[in-house]
Formats: C-alpha cells, structure tokens, sequence
C-alpha cells in the first residue's frame, strides 16, 4: 500500500494495530500457563479479554472507514512476542523467569501504547472522531495494564526474584 495521503497511514497504522492485538490473543494464553505467580497468570489471562475486546474495537473502527481490516502483519509484535515465548522456556528460578515475563509483557504494552497514540493523533487530524474514542478507550486499557504489571512487579514478583539464589556468584 502506497503511503500518499495521512488516511493511507492511518489506515496503515490500523492494520498494524489489528495484527499485532491478533497475535497478543493467541499469545496471552502461553504467557499465563508459563507464569507462576497466581497474579501474574490472572493479569494475563484478565488482559486476554481486554485483547479480545480490543481486536473487536478495531473491527468496529474499520467499519467507520469503510474498510477491511487486513493486509498487514505486525513485524513489531511479531519480535516482541518472540522473546517473551523465548522466556517461556527459560530454565532456572520461576521468579526469576515470571519477572522475565513482566519485562517482556511490558515491552509489548509500551509498544502499544505508542502505536495506539500516533493512530489516534492521526485520527483526530482527519475528524474521525468515533475512531479517536475507540482508540482512546484501548489506549487507557493499555497503560492500565502496563500499570498492573508494574504493581505485580514491584509488589511481588521482583522481591521473590531478588531473593533466588544466584548461580553467578
């Protein structure tokens, strides 16, 4: 797709939207069967629902264009997804490896909320505001989930991890 007018990058950045969100549903599930902190596998698996919902949004959004939500494949997610499966094999301490999940979640939900800013930005300068507002109710499930992962951390999983025994001593 040729990017020759702002609606051409807004729709390009929608698509992307649309699969990266499509690859974190069928993530999400992988994450919450390899944590083992029972808040960090109920914040993967409460986020799964938002993810669902958010997919949907994005349909919805798509339909107030007047377009068809396909034709392109988030490389982006696709990375970032990678690593946190890679981390989902990691041998060793199961704090250590759930705090490993939170920094890998966490890169995706940055990744998000970034992608989700600049397609709203877009929105908004092309007077598509019913588009802004789905995207917007995304955007804060987004930060609120990027923010319960912080407390999972900080509150739980870090203090377990810190307390593993070290093998590079």
């Amino acid at each position: 797709m040729a990017l020759e007018s702002m609606s051409d990058l807004l729709l390009d950045q929608l698509k992307d939207l649309y699969s990266a969100e499509q690859q974190l549903v069928r993530a999400l599930p992988k994450l919450a069967e390899a944590a083992c902190s029972q808040s960090l596998k109920e914040a993967f698996e409460g986020h799964l629902g938002e993810t669902e919902g958010q997919v949907t949004r994005l349909e919805r959004a798509f339909q107030q264009l007047g377009v068809k939500p396909n034709g392109r494949t988030c490389r982006g997610m696709e990375g970032l997804l990678r690593e946190g499966d890679e981390m989902t094999h990691e041998s060793g301490s199961e704090s250590v490896r759930d705090a490993g999940l939170i920094a890998a979640a966490q890169r995706v939900e940055h990744y998000e909320i970034a992608a989700y800013g600049c397609a709203i930005t877009f929105a908004r300068l092309l007077g598509h505001e019913e588009v802004v507002s789905l995207l917007e109710e995304t955007l804060s499930e987004e930060k609120a989930a990027d923010d319960k992962l912080t407390g999972i951390a900080d509150e739980e999983v870090n203090q377990a991890a810190l307390s593993a025994p070290s093998t590079t001593e």
